[in-house]
């Protein structure tokens, strides 16, 4: 693999890495020839990019093919001050590609592309270069596991390696129903937990890493329990409109409501959240007020058009706090 141009590799607040994707995105349904806006989607990326408006130093050590949808990825992510020093570019296999077609209402659908394609390639060989340079935080997702074997084993070696270095290590469940069951990632990413300072998950993919559901309205206090005596030292669910909670290993817990915002698209609010979550970490912030940061950008992503096109930097956190149709002058 050839080094994808970028700055000089260095000590990084958040590495992180996994599959970006040409993404091309439809007002309506391609069958009618609507017009689409390219832009591209990931969701370690995207989380990337979050953490590098707010200031801190991001790095994406991703795969891309050596073609025009991989330049895209790399320069897109460098001019928004991603770190891509340790990115590479694979020289055959082609860049992933989604398409997003609005198709009626508020109905979304995605079709992807990408089988064989350079980021299902990924290695643990690909990612030793950005682990040797150190990280504060390593954030990894449950989608990088479910690309391939390759993929699966970078992020076990890459969660083992950081964790035995001290790193806070953070796993996004983010399960993906067209790539694999739940079964299947449960089998991959069970073992990640002894690895794991933080495991986020929506509600609904708490039973993808937990055994302990059995129906009972207590479902999600026991899931979050076995978790933690599993290994992970702190749990944070995403509840969506309800808000997001948090708890750890001393018994600590926290709950914080969603922000009030209009809704125009929730893809990348996941991303978002643990952005805002991560931000909250490295700043030092107590488990309520990183929640607060967290729901702050989620809220960001879901009243803005696109995956991370509206996320805010660190003066324009507060703006959600202004009336409606205000104007800032």
């Amino acid at each position: 693999m050839s080094a994808a141009p970028g700055r000089t590799p260095a000590p990084v607040d958040v590495l992180t890495f996994g599959e970006t994707m040409l993404a091309a995105q439809l007002p309506g349904p391609l069958t009618v020839g609507a017009q689409a806006r390219t832009t591209l989607a990931g969701a370690e990326s995207n989380v990337a990019v979050g953490l590098a408006r707010l200031g801190h130093h991001a790095a994406w050590a991703g795969l891309v093919g050596d073609d025009e949808p991989g330049r895209l990825v790399l320069r897109t992510l460098r001019g928004e001050g991603v770190d891509i020093s340790r990115a590479a570019i694979h020289p055959t296999a082609p860049t992933g590609a989604m398409l997003r077609e609005q198709r009626v209402a508020d109905l979304a659908r995605v079709h992807y592309w990408r089988r064989d394609s350079a980021a299902s390639l990924l290695t643990a060989t690909d990612i030793a270069p950005a682990l040797h340079d150190g990280a504060r935080v390593l954030h990894l997702t449950g989608i990088t596991c479910a690309l391939g074997p390759g993929p699966q084993e970078a992020v076990r070696e890459a969660a083992a390696h950081a964790h035995g270095r001290g790193w806070t290590v953070v796993l996004d469940v983010n399960h993906r129903k067209r790539l694999w069951t739940a079964g299947e990632a449960g089998e991959a990413l069970r073992p990640l937990l002894p690895h794991l300072t933080v495991l986020i998950a929506s509600d609904d993919e708490l039973p993808v890493v937990s055994d302990a559901f059995t129906g009972s309205p207590d479902d999600e206090q026991r899931a979050v329990g076995a978790l933690l005596e599993a290994g992970v030292r702190e749990v944070v669910v995403k509840r969506g409109g309800a808000g997001a909670a948090f708890r750890d290993r001393q018994g600590v817990r926290h709950s914080v409501s969603a922000l009030r915002v209009p809704v125009r698209d929730t893809v990348g609010a996941g991303d978002a959240f643990c952005a805002g979550y991560l931000s909250g970490l490295l700043d030092g912030l107590p488990p309520e007020e990183r929640l607060e940061r967290a729901n702050t950008l989620g809220a960001f992503a879901v009243a803005s058009e696109g995956d991370w096109e509206g996320l805010p930097r660190r003066d324009e956190l507060g703006l959600l706090s202004a009336a409606p149709g205000s104007t800032i002058r």
